[in-house]
């Protein structure tokens, strides 16, 4: 297409996916780097948890909601005695009378979330698993479009698509190395209970965006670990029981737990902190790579079938990921035109780069989530 309309178009296209030839310095910056390095520490992390997670399950120890309890006492340990000296409006007493409930609920779906998803194994496929677990991407931003007006452009949904082709890539690597493992007792149920967990762990991770952008990462952790440590005790409790009194108590299975809680709560400290860097659903395309480094500390020991999908997949969903990050998103704020009208400047904070402006995005979501 040729002449004004041409141009015209393109020029749209291009405002549209918010590939401007200005912003291009911007978009591979340092801050960009440090944003997919901070990301695949989370992964590392969840490999570290899977790994554990693994030795303890070939050594006969089936107990996620003791592996969950001690994480969440953990928490309860530092951010929650770290909260009780903060005073005022942050004090822990003034936040557990205020919000209680609401970081009730927040701890219940994040203990639930990760009892549904181990529980998922004893029905289902690890493919089955693998495929479904992404559902939380689709649910964590129409959560967000909703409650933290999040805007996405274009090239964020193509970043998405790309990243689940990545994901398709490493689940037909599995198919082909034989690594199809898992119960096929009750397909249903266990697919029903991925997905479950995959909205539980959206509304999570969606607490936990507004939690750290607008109040604190302690408060956030605190309360966590506070409310986790009470739901997954009396589940433990409940549930549990037998199986912990039929542990064969040794250093080799404390090492194990050890390793899972130190783990588990080094990503819980983690991930506030990139998740403010960038957003709930940027950390989970990261979090996508996590399955691939289990498998690459699985060539090394368990003995698993190598396959090069598995490094084509890894460099999709990085791809997908670098996309995601690189072109910013922006809020639809209830006082958006009083704002621009205060600041009339062309490069208002909506349309700047997320990871390039903290205190800017701060300011975007601030005071629209109302339900904390």
């Amino acid at each position: 297409m040729e002449g004004p309309a041409g141009d015209s178009l393109c020029g749209k296209w291009r405002n549209d996916c918010g590939l401007y030839r200005d912003q291009l310095k911007d978009i591979f910056s340092w801050q960009l780097l440090k944003t997919i390095a901070m990301g695949q520490v989370l992964s590392l992390l969840i490999c570290g948890t899977a790994g554990s997670c693994q030795y303890l399950a070939d050594a006969g120890v089936e107990t996620p909601m003791l592996q969950s309890f001690l994480n969440y006492a953990l928490l309860l340990l530092t951010y929650t005695l770290a909260l009780c000296t903060h005073k005022g409006d942050a004090s822990f007493l003034k936040v557990l009378r205020t919000k209680w409930w609401k970081y009730l609920v927040m701890g219940l779906a994040d203990v639930e979330a990760n009892y549904t998803v181990v529980k998922a194994y004893q029905f289902t496929t690890l493919t089955s698993i693998q495929l479904l677990d992404c559902f939380v991407i689709p649910v964590l931003m129409v959560l967000s479009w909703i409650f933290l007006k999040t805007r996405y452009r274009p090239v964020h949904f193509v970043a998405v698509m790309v990243c689940l082709v990545g994901v398709g890539a490493m689940v037909g690597a599995d198919i082909i190395s034989g690594r199809d493992q898992g119960s096929t007792s009750d397909v249903v149920l266990g697919d029903g209970l991925v997905l479950l967990s995959s909205v539980l762990y959206a509304v999570s991770n969606l607490c936990q965006e507004h939690t750290v952008k607008n109040l604190s990462r302690v408060e956030f952790l605190g309360m966590m670990g506070l409310f986790g440590t009470l739901i997954s005790g009396v589940q433990l409790a409940a549930l549990e029981i037998n199986a912990v009194k039929a542990i064969k108590w040794d250093l080799y299975i404390c090492m194990l737990f050890a390793v899972y809680a130190l783990c588990m709560y080094a990503l819980y400290s983690f991930m506030p902190v990139v998740v403010k860097l960038t957003s709930a659903t940027a950390v989970n395309l990261s979090l996508l790579t996590a399955d691939l480094f289990s498998l690459f500390c699985g060539l090394l020991l368990f003995n698993y079938k190598f396959s090069v999908l598995y490094i084509i997949s890894f460099v999709i969903i990085m791809m997908g990921f670098i996309m995601f990050n690189a072109i910013p998103t922006y809020s639809a704020l209830h006082g958006a035109a009083a704002q621009e009208a205060a600041d009339p400047r062309p490069d208002h904070a909506s349309d700047r780069l997320l990871a390039a402006d903290g205190d800017a995005r701060r300011t975007e979501t601030g005071e629209v989530f109302t339900f904390l």
